[in-house]
């Protein structure tokens, strides 16, 4: 997907702000500066637990506009259904994303219905846009430095297990849920509590392992984190072991990967504690100067394992 992006889209189609290659574009508009995103939303099942499609779709478009320092303000709503969805199935998509909606302090201000015809699509796909006024400004990977510290808000995983579990029907279903969420409060508390802060990502498609290296790829640094130090819920970790996932590339659709001054980590860790999405938070690692562009793991048994960019994706149609 990355090289697809790289030779097909941006090669045919880039402009400057697409070069860039950020979760939301940010656009200037009469003197003010704006964060600008778009996502399609295909998960299977549609209701899962802690979540549904229509959840996820105003969760992950909310977040890609907070990580960039925006305050999100408007979603517009497509919908592509497929002939004889059940209207009460539409029915309640559409009210849960009224209610997460709402949750994130948004308005719904524009939106399309498409049908296709039977077998064209799978019961409902989604695609949301956001736009966001930048209250936050200079969140960029250029101001990473070396000794920053690596933060997560919570234990990583959940969503992807949620999912996978619901569409399988495998016996820890029950006890796992999604961490669909608007991170947007979360992460407007822990930009009041620091100065500090360098840049942010929700880890979503390819989880934290890939979203690390995401952020190391222009080569200026490394990233180490510790194997002890990320958070896991042991339901989740349980059904990797069982399943033969690895957690570290678990799609997350309620996290937020901070890096940050290592002298305001505490401070921002106090701030997402305070706040009930942020309780799991913790610091997971470092920006170093060693394997520039690598991201690695500082192993239980005292180590060291690259952690390469997901090739393929180890657990399709999740989001």
């Amino acid at each position: 997907m990355h090289e697809l992006i790289d030779e097909l889209f941006i090669g045919s189609l880039g402009g400057k702000t697409l070069k860039e290659k950020k979760d939301s574009a940010v656009i200037r508009l009469g003197g003010e500066s704006y964060a600008f995103t778009t996502d399609s939303y295909v998960v299977s099942p549609l209701f899962f637990p802690g979540g549904d499609i229509g959840r996820l779709a105003v969760s992950g478009t909310v977040n890609d506009l907070a990580v960039c320092g925006a305050k999100p303000l408007y979603i517009s709503l497509g919908l592509v259904m497929e002939e004889g969805l059940p209207k009460k199935t539409l029915e309640k998509i559409v009210v849960s994303i009224g209610a997460a909606s709402k949750e994130a302090g948004v308005e719904i201000v524009t939106g399309d219905t498409k049908v296709v015809e039977r077998g064209a699509c799978d019961k409902i796909f989604i695609n949301t846009s956001g736009i966001g006024k930048i209250v936050y400004k200079g969140l960029e990977i250029g101001r990473i430095k070396h000794g920053d510290v690596v933060m997560v808000s919570g234990p990583i995983g959940d969503h992807a297990i949620s999912v996978l579990s619901k569409r399988e029907g495998l016996g820890f279903a029950s006890n796992i849920k999604s961490d669909a969420v608007p991170l947007n409060g979360l992460i407007s508390r822990i930009v009041k509590a620091s100065a500090g802060i360098r840049f942010m990502r929700d880890p979503t498609r390819g989880g934290l392992g890939t979203t690390l290296n995401e952020i190391v790829r222009d080569g200026s640094f490394g990233i180490a984190i510790d194997e002890e130090a990320v958070p896991v819920r042991g339901t989740v970790r349980s059904a990797c072991e069982l399943l033969g996932y690895d957690p570290l590339y678990l799609a997350c659709e309620g996290r937020v990967i901070v890096i940050a001054a290592r002298e305001d980590a505490g401070r921002i860790v106090r701030a997402m504690k305070k706040d009930s999405l942020g309780r799991g938070s913790a610091v997971i690692g470092c920006i170093t100067k060693e394997h520039k562009g690598r991201v690695y793991l500082r192993t239980k048994s005292g180590g060291k394992r690259i952690i390469d960019m997901l090739a393929g994706e180890q657990l399709p149609r999740i989001c």
